[in-house]
């Protein structure tokens, strides 16, 4: 709960430091990489960082929580802090780097704000900070409980038994555990971390989408090439995935994350709509995937958009696990249609004649852009906004405009 004193103080200066996080938050980790550079090594993306998509989260993650503790004082927001925390989990974060994270975030408020922040105004935004840093302490550990792991997170080496090229630019990487011990325990449309050495000898690390059943012993990863634009450079540990790793080789992999996920039990019968453009197909093959294993047969609509059916990663197996399913249809949209879809829509992907089932559970995914029109179009046909669950690959820019 936020103070009255501090949040007087806060809702003052909220618009001054709003207005000032891009700035505060690039000298904060400019400033804390150059005195902590092994916080670069296995911790931090250098593409996010180059591109600043990562400062830009930084900021709306912090704005977002301190505009929801001034709507309500006496509640914090759960949603957001979930998302940050299975983040978090998923590359290791631990308990004591929130105080090196303090002082620089701090040091740098005080450098770009000036005479601005004085110690009534400082002491309050601490407030806010160790509220939300306690918070996501208290999650992850209650995360890292719950995978079996110690706080940290700890890497596991899995076995590459099988490479499948899906498209031009995308790969599946099927996996077992490489020390013969059982997979820990995965919920369909999760996440894990993969950890790989750059040729300089820097760790990074990424997530990627289950894209298989999640309940056996074996899982599947599927990677798109992240090519480089104006706004960042090739995607470093796409690129090793695709020119370096074969069968036979070893990644270490993290345990499950991820807050979006289906909570199936065996005797649901609530629909389900999947909503996916791009390389977002993946989470929810491994929906698909482990609701043809449980026998299910609720009702599942499956709505897709991509450039073209060459390009439609994983289409083949989408229609036959569709197939598998009595309750399941798929609904198809293409930039540029091929013979091999001749009941697909052609263009962007748009709802208005699509039919939604009643009270159902949406799970969206794809490219920034793509989810909020698609959401835009969801809520416009009546889905509530409570019903729409959704993973971004990548620093989430957008959660604080869904906390609402």
């Amino acid at each position: 709960m936020l103070s009255a004193e501090s949040a007087a103080l806060v809702r003052a200066t909220l618009p001054a430091v709003a207005g000032a996080l891009d700035e505060i938050t690039a000298r904060f980790y400019a400033t804390m990489f150059q005195d902590r550079p092994e916080l670069l090594d296995g911790m931090f993306n250098r593409g996010n960082q180059a591109s600043g998509a990562q400062r830009r989260a930084l900021a709306g993650s912090i704005a977002g929580f301190a505009g929801a503790l001034l709507e309500n004082p006496d509640a914090r927001p759960d949603a957001l802090l979930s998302r940050i925390a299975h983040k978090h989990a998923a590359v290791g974060v631990t308990d004591d780097q929130y105080t090196i994270v303090h002082k620089y975030l701090f040091g740098a408020m005080a450098e770009v704000l000036g005479d601005a922040v004085t110690p009534e105004v400082a002491a309050a935004w601490d407030e806010v900070y160790w509220l939300m840093a306690g918070a996501l302490i208290s999650r992850e550990a209650l995360l890292y409980q719950d995978a079996g792991v110690r706080p940290g997170g700890s890497r596991r080496p899995w076995t590459v038994v099988e490479r499948r090229t899906e498209t031009p630019d995308v790969v599946s990487f099927l996996l077992r555990p490489a020390d013969g011990e059982p997979a820990p325990r995965a919920r369909a449309g999760q996440y894990v971390s993969v950890r790989v050495r750059m040729a300089d000898g820097v760790h990074q690390l990424r997530q990627y989408s289950l894209s298989s059943d999640p309940g056996g012993r074996l899982r599947r990863i599927t990677v798109k090439r992240v090519a480089g634009d104006a706004a960042g450079p090739d995607g470093e540990v796409s690129t090793l995935l695709h020119d370096q790793v074969r069968e036979g080789d070893e990644l270490m992999l993290s345990a499950p994350f991820g807050d979006v996920f289906l909570d199936d039990p065996i005797d649901a019968t609530s629909p389900l709509v999947l909503v996916s453009a791009g390389i977002g197909c993946t989470p929810m093959t491994g929906i698909l995937a482990h609701l043809a294993a449980l026998g299910s047969i609720r009702p599942v609509l499956v709505l897709h958009a991509d450039r073209s059916p060459a390009e439609h990663a994983l289409r083949a197996e989408t229609h036959d696990l569709v197939g598998q399913l009595p309750g399941a249809r798929a609904v198809l949209w293409y930039e540029h249609p091929g013979a091999e879809e001749p009941e697909a829509h052609t263009g962007l992907m748009n709802l208005s004649d699509t039919e939604l089932p009643d009270h159902a559970t949406v799970f969206l995914c794809g490219p920034l852009p793509f989810m909020r029109e698609a959401r835009r179009q969801l809520l416009g046909a009546g889905v509530s906004a409570r019903h729409i669950r959704y993973e971004v690959f990548g620093p989430d820019l957008w959660l604080p405009d869904t906390v609402a």
